[in-house]
């Protein structure tokens, strides 16, 4: 069984081990007595059907380690990041939220600045839509949607791409689009680990890479495998054409807990991502594990 450690990861240099400080850039909190997660349905879901509270990931983050972490909403809703950023106020860990507001607002800009200004609203460092739930393709690129990035972007915010694979070229375009926003996609842009396929998410990652403005997140892959088969083999292609596209430099570690629990403990997801970058350099891995986050976010 696998003990996680204070120091975990791990690199070795020089025939010794050098800690790597973590940030968890990628994780949740919910509490069903204050609102639904809607999207939580079915059987296969029910497991997270129950609150998961910064207590919870407290205890988790100290168990593992983890020197901070961006806290990321769940619902398109206006309540929801008031109070998260509320939860950050309150927390030594939590350096950063990822929020939501409408991006389609015509006074999206007074939105976030409203959002800024609330208790906590110092830790606010970037915003996301469920574009992986909307009909329409290219939502993002739409005209309304793209002067919402701009706003963003003139907030000194970033944006999170939680988007399906299908959805990275619309992406690109829409990253092209606003230069000056940093973009960073979630989970690799939900790769199709349980059927092994890799050729068009590769070619359409690599077209989102290219764009100087874009960062990736290490994370939610054991979600997309086989959740009770999967392997660190199963991930390791996908991983490696990020990291290859990306450079490590533009790469960062998030947990996705507790949405990973459905496949996978924190400690195993942990390991899963030390092994993924077993190969790296201790600075890569340094940028990886803290670096990269810390940079983007502003933290």
């Amino acid at each position: 069984m696998f003990v996680p450690s204070m120091a975990y990861p791990k690199t070795s240099q020089n025939g010794g081990t050098t800690a790597v400080r973590i940030v968890d850039a990628h994780h949740h909190v919910w509490d069903l007595g204050v609102r639904d997660q809607d999207w939580i349905t079915g059987p296969a879901l029910a497991p997270l059907h129950r609150d998961f509270l910064l207590g919870d990931y407290q205890s988790v983050a100290d168990a593992n380690g983890i020197a901070a972490s961006i806290v990321v909403q769940t619902v398109t809703v206006p309540g929801e990041t008031p109070e998260l950023l509320a939860l950050a106020a309150m927390s030594n860990l939590i350096a950063g939220v990822v929020g939501w507001t409408d991006l389609a607002a015509p006074d999206v800009g007074d939105k976030i600045a409203a959002l800024t200004e609330m208790p906590g609203g110092g830790k606010l460092v970037g915003l996301r839509h469920q574009v992986q739930s909307e009909p329409d393709p290219g939502w993002l690129t739409q005209p309304d949607v793209l002067r919402g990035l701009g706003a963003i972007a003139r907030a000194g915010l970033v944006y999170d791409l939680v988007i399906t694979a299908g959805q990275l070229g619309a992406s690109a375009r829409a990253a092209a689009a606003v230069p000056d926003l940093v973009f960073v996609l979630d989970h690799l842009g939900k790769p199709p680990i349980a059927s092994g396929r890799t050729e068009s998410w590769a070619r359409d990652l690599r077209g989102l890479a290219a764009l100087p403005n874009t960062v990736a997140k290490l994370s939610g892959l054991v979600t997309e495998a086989d959740w009770r088969r999967w392997q660190v083999t199963d991930l390791r292609p996908y991983a490696e054409v990020a990291l290859d596209a990306f450079g490590p430099a533009r790469v960062m570690f998030g947990s996705d807990w507790p949405v990973c629990t459905l496949a996978a403990s924190y400690p195993d997801v942990l390991r899963a991502a030390d092994d993924l970058t077993a190969g790296l350099s201790p600075a890569e891995r340094a940028a990886v594990f803290a670096g990269t986050a810390t940079s983007v976010y502003g933290l």
